[in-house]
Order: structure tokens, then C-alpha cells, then sequence
């Protein structure tokens, strides 16, 4: 893909995104950090202490960005992402990686995903050169886009936001079923 058609389709996924978020829903508690009071701003994601099984709150003080990520995982082996939904707010990056990584993620296997998840982060070390597998960049469908965050470091973390979100969701909701 040329990077005028990666540029066209970025610029087509983040609006998307930003329209139509997949996987967005309200359920993060309506939380005052201390520091946020101090600033007379709130913050609508759940810390840490609030999150249950299969949740992670993420933050980014960089850019702040904020993300809760709830997974439900299936009962039974091979565990099956059955459901992924996140809560948060932020700059257009760390949205529209949220949305992607929904729909690539949702009604895979847990080891697909964090395969996926990996393929992810190898894309934003890339500093915008991609991926040299192919099929590994074919696999994160419209998250090849994200190839031009991968040049500017303060945007990556942005970027991974919802990624590390999901493999800690993941993982704090397999320990939930040991």
C-alpha cells in the first residue's frame, strides 16, 4: 500500500472512529481522582480499586488519555474473547486504536489476540517503516494505519493505550477463573 492510500485510510478509520466508536459503552463509575478535584476536572474512569475481573483501567499522562477495558472470556479452552468493551476519553489515536482493536479482537481466542496484540506493538517500534511480514500486517486489517503514529514515540503510548488495557483485561479474567 502506497502512503498516500495509508495516509487516505487513516484519515478515513480515525473518522469513523470518532463517529462510531465500536465497543464504547458507559459503565465505568463516575469517579473524582484527588488530583483531578484539585484541577476542578473529574475523571468518569474507575481507578484501579474499582475494576472487576476481566477489567483494566488505563491512563496515559502524556496525552490524557483515559480507558477502562472490560473482557469476558469463555468458560471453557481454548478461551474465547466473548466479549470486549471499553469506557474512556481521549485524543482521536487512542479512540480509534480502542474501536480497531475491538473489532479485531472480539471472538478470537485469547492466544490470537494477544498474537495480534504483539503484531500491534511490533507495528508502532516500526517508526513508520511497517511491518516486513506481510501477512502479519494483513492480519491487523484497518490497524495498519496506525503504521504513521509509529513515527512521532510521545503518540505511540496512545496508541497502545487500549492494547495493554486488553491484555491486562485478559489476563486478570483468566486468573479470575484459575
Amino acid at each position: 500500500m502506497s502512503g498516500d492510500d495509508l495516509e487516505q485510510m487513516y484519515q478515513e478509520v480515525i473518522l469513523e472512529a470518532s463517529k462510531n466508536p465500536h465497543g464504547k459503552e458507559h459503565f465505568a463509575p463516575d469517579l473524582a481522582s484527588e488530583n483531578a478535584s484539585q484541577a476542578g476536572k473529574t475523571t468518569v474512569q474507575a481507578t484501579h480499586e474499582y475494576c472487576t475481573p476481566g477489567e483494566s483501567h488505563q491512563f496515559n499522562p502524556t496525552c490524557g488519555d483515559e480507558a477502562t477495558v472490560h473482557v469476558e472470556v469463555s468458560d471453557q479452552e481454548p478461551y474465547v474473547i466473548e466479549r470486549l468493551v471499553w469506557d474512556g476519553h481521549g485524543c482521536s489515536i487512542s479512540q480509534a486504536s480502542l474501536s480497531v482493536m475491538v473489532d479485531l479482537v472480539e471472538g478470537k481466542t485469547v492466544d490470537e489476540a494477544m498474537e495480534l496484540a504483539g503484531t500491534f506493538h511490533k507495528l508502532m517500534e516500526s517508526r513508520g517503516k511497517g511491518l516486513d511480514d506481510e501477512s502479519a500486517e494483513e492480519s491487523l486489517e484497518d490497524g495498519i494505519v496506525f503504521q504513521g503514529v509509529s513515527k512521532y514515540p510521545m503518540r505511540i503510548k496512545c496508541a497502545l493505550l487500549g492494547w495493554e488495557g486488553m491484555k491486562d483485561s485478559v489476563a486478570k479474567a483468566l486468573a479470575a477463573k484459575a
